[in-house]
């Protein structure tokens, strides 16, 4: 069966956030695309979450992985779908109507898509709302919400997969140098796709870091002349 969307979900010992997931995924009115979930060994009771819930899965696989970006690669390979959305464990989608209303924007015109995130904070939900122009300068201090946006999956055939040395800015890496380099088609669609919760994420100062140092690893890679206007903006 040829789907217009894979949604993949990549899960390591968060069963909480996995049923969070998992349920807004099964509550959307347009069903059809495949769901895909590739979980790290999870040692929590995940799998019989999956076990709930197996029935709504094309692929399923619970093994020891390397890391976040190497699960999320391992969920391209398998997936179908024209497009890709990753809503991982604790991520859910806005409404029972997000993928319905997005559907008519799956037409294989453009090679990526992206809508607006409502990221749950501690101190509050923050709505995060994107450009209709990316530019070289928006990827220096921002990046797309990849809960938010939806892939060709040629693209990553085209171009490359997820960095698995990277930790924290790989998707950042494929969007700027898809967008800035290779100058692929996109398109901004104005629409709160997701709702992405923060709150899990620790030690955010030495993530910031990291992120930091992988993104100019990215740049003397990839935009060598623009690693001094980086380094000045971090």
């Amino acid at each position: 069966m040829d789907y217009k969307l894979s949604v993949i979900t990549v899960n390591y010992n968060d069963k909480n956030g996995l049923q969070k997931t998992i349920e807004s995924v099964k509550q959307q009115s347009w069903q059809n695309f495949e769901f895909i979930v590739i979980d790290g060994g999870s040692t929590d009771g995940s799998k019989e979450i999956v076990d709930q819930y197996k029935n709504l899965f094309a692929y399923f696989i619970s093994e020891p992985d390397n890391g976040v970006y190497n699960a999320m690669n391992k969920g391209i390979k398998q997936a179908k779908g024209e497009y890709l959305i990753f809503l991982n464990s604790g991520d859910i989608l806005n409404s029972g109507t997000t993928l319905l209303e997005i559907e008519p924007y799956l037409n294989g015109k453009k090679d990526i898509l992206y809508g607006d995130a409502n990221y749950q904070e501690k101190a509050g939900d923050v709505l995060r709302t994107y450009p209709d122009k990316l530019t070289f300068g928006f990827f220096l201090e921002h990046n797309l919400s990849h809960q938010a946006a939806f892939i060709k999956r040629k693209l990553f055939d085209d171009i490359f997969f997820y960095n698995e040395n990277y930790k924290i800015a790989s998707d950042w890496e494929f969007f700027i140098y898809a967008i800035c380099n290779r100058n692929v088609s996109y398109e901004h669609i104005d629409l709160v796709i997701c709702k992405y919760d923060t709150s899990g994420i620790s030690s955010l100062t030495d993530n910031h870091k990291l992120m930091h140092r992988e993104r100019i690893q990215t740049i003397e890679r990839f935009f060598p002349s623009f690693v001094d206007d980086y380094k000045g903006l971090s």
